[in-house]
């Protein structure tokens, strides 16, 4: 296990079976992530970004909650800043980490207890497959702290939920339930807080046995169509299907269909 220490706070990575675990370990704070916590993270995921004995990433956390977003506290403490400071800031911090969430060509599950809030909501928002304990709740509370929203929620949500449940979220700050969440379409799966880890471990074996390549350039087609007509979205799906084509995997699958059994894939 490699551990990034903060002075109140800690990532920790573990791998397993091709799964790269990432725990946010603050419980204390329902693991709300101050700036060190914030840089460890980013730098997990970019190094998983390109490792190739990977195959999933499962995001968690430490003790009974998920997380409860960025520590404004710890982050806006000591001298004043000077102007700009966010700008400069954010787009290398919380930004990054829902961006490499979001584009990482790896399956990213997302388990989730207690709170996810604010950038923990957005994570788990972010992550391909989010499944909750029946006791999680979602809460976007920006507008609640005075200040507008960010990490990706306003592009997020509506996405996800459409305009009015987004504006709920985001403009009245409305909490919503891990069953709500899971009938909106908001997350992967609400089970009972009993369950949470053996159906994550389940949903993890199965992406990380799978065709590795061929889910990430799946991944990023149905991101990229998000914005894309529908001519420049089958375009781009012709350039994936060239490159995962050219795979290992690809040669199994065929094999596997002409022998009438169960393909098995090396990530290759």
């Amino acid at each position: 296990m490699q551990t990034a220490v903060t002075d109140d706070g800690a990532v920790t990575t573990s791998r397993a079976d091709g799964v790269l675990h990432v725990t946010l370990e603050r419980p204390s704070r329902r693991n709300s992530l101050s700036p060190a916590m914030v840089d460890a993270f980013v730098d997990a995921l970019t190094v998983a970004a390109t490792d190739d004995s990977l195959r999933a990433v499962h995001i968690r956390g430490g003790g009974t909650d998920f997380c409860a977003g960025v520590d404004w506290v710890a982050t806006n403490s000591g001298e004043r800043p000077r102007t700009g400071n966010l700008v400069r800031r954010v787009p290398h911090g919380a930004h990054r980490v829902i961006e490499l969430v979001h584009t990482i060509q790896l399956p990213v599950v997302c388990s989730v207890r207690g709170w996810a809030a604010g950038l923990g909501c957005n994570i788990a928002l972010a992550a391909d497959f989010t499944v909750a304990s029946a006791e999680a709740v979602f809460w976007e509370p920006f507008l609640a702290r005075g200040f507008s929203p960010d990490s990706g929620s306003t592009w997020l949500l509506p996405r996800l939920v459409g305009l009015a449940r987004a504006k709920s979220m985001l403009l009245l700050g409305e909490k919503v339930s891990a069953s709500d969440a899971a009938d909106w379409g908001l997350i992967h799966r609400c089970v009972d807080d009993s369950e949470l880890d053996d159906v994550a471990a389940e949903l993890l074996t199965k992406l990380a046995s799978g065709p590795t390549v061929a889910i990430g350039l799946a991944k990023q087609a149905i991101h990229y169509g998000q914005h894309a007509t529908l001519p420049q979205t089958m375009n781009q799906e012709l350039f994936n299907l060239e490159l995962s084509c050219r795979t290992k995997d690809f040669k199994e699958g065929l094999a596997a269909f002409r022998e009438k059994r169960a393909p098995e894939f090396g990530g290759r």
